[in-house]
């Protein structure tokens, strides 16, 4: 072979590499973008559920354009810092409990003041589904960066539970030790009422019930019964509906924006769809947890309505101070006089 039919093949080879190179460069598939989704709550629990439900629809609508994960019993992050994981990047969607976000929008702390006490399921969806709602949605978005997917699903009324000592009157909890999952309203209606409260995570929870750190605490029927926090010594529940907790679907903004408009629609709208169900099957969970503590010798005391307005009218007194005390903003209150009297 001669050298110029040497350099004639060597050239040949070379630009064939090459261009075998450069195509599989520019023509390799870039990797989809990851959506990873973080609850706290148990498998068990209802909330978990209804997000795990959703996850796996939104993974068939937008298979081959998202990689959705979804990671439960606070594999990514407790609901105490998901929050700041969203604005930092660290996972794309979250929904924590709206007690989990005044301490960074302090307008949320509005559904926990004593206003809210005693009141009913429908009172809040009407707040919150309506004109309220919207503002406070927005608040939320510009404050922590993120878009409010949707409507708030829900978890139940919270009540009082307590292991040693019953609870016939919010004054039984003075000088008790009980645990709030958050929320700065509800630790001083806690200590309106002479108890002191503790924040804990709900994964440790049980250890602190049963090592007796804490006497008792504020959740629901539902979530004593997914714990089955009988086991660490609950035997006393007072239904006096403090407030009613839901939860939040945040979206980090920056995942958000870079979705087009299409696939950001169809992610709000798989969403929407499982909103009626999920408050449907919070309220029937709430009801069959109820009979399951009973059949757990669980003893339940329900104050009568007349005792839940004047306890209320109570809690009122010191309201203006909390509204100052959370940094509420004081503009919000009208428009939530519109479904609610602040004083019955």
């Amino acid at each position: 072979m001669t050298a110029d039919r040497k350099l004639h093949l060597f050239l040949v080879v070379h630009f064939a590499l090459v261009c075998f190179s450069s195509t599989s460069v520019i023509g390799a598939p870039r990797p989809l973008p990851v959506m990873r989704i973080s609850v706290e709550n148990t498998l068990s629990h209802l909330q978990t559920q209804v997000v795990k439900r959703f996850a796996g629809q939104l993974s068939e609508k937008l298979s081959g354009q998202i990689v959705v994960q979804f990671f439960p019993e606070a594999q990514l992050f407790r609901d105490k810092d998901v929050v700041s994981a969203l604005s930092h990047d660290k996972v794309e969607m979250a929904v924590p409990g709206s007690w989990q976000i005044d301490r960074f929008e302090p307008n949320v702390g509005i559904l926990l003041l004593p206003a809210f006490y005693g009141q009913s399921s429908d009172l809040n969806h009407r707040l919150l589904d309506g004109p309220f709602g919207k503002v406070l949605s927005e608040r939320i978005e510009q404050t922590l960066q993120v878009k409010v997917l949707g409507r708030w699903i829900d978890l139940g009324h919270a009540h009082l539970y307590s292991v040693k000592h019953p609870i016939n009157t919010p004054e039984d909890i003075a000088g008790k030790r009980i645990r709030v999952a958050g929320g700065v309203a509800n630790a001083l209606r806690i200590e309106a009422f002479g108890g002191l409260s503790r924040v804990i995570a709900w994964p440790d929870l049980p250890a602190k019930l049963s090592q007796g750190v804490v006497d008792g605490l504020l959740t629901t029927h539902e979530t004593i019964a997914s714990a089955k926090l009988w086991e660490a010594g609950i035997r006393f529940a007072f239904e006096d509906r403090e407030y009613f907790p839901q939860y939040v679907p945040l979206v980090n903004s920056r995942f958000w924006n870079r979705l087009s408009p299409a696939t950001q629609t169809i992610i709000s709208d798989t969403w929407e769809q499982q909103v009626d169900r999920a408050r449907n099957d919070a309220a029937a969970s709430q009801i069959a947890a109820r009979r399951l503590l009973l059949e757990h010798n669980i003893q339940i005391i329900t104050p009568a309505d007349k005792d839940l307005r004047a306890w209320r009218e109570r809690l009122l007194k010191g309201q203006p101070s909390m509204i100052q005390a959370m940094h509420i903003d004081p503009a919000l209150i009208p428009l939530i006089e519109k479904e609610i009297s602040l004083i019955d």
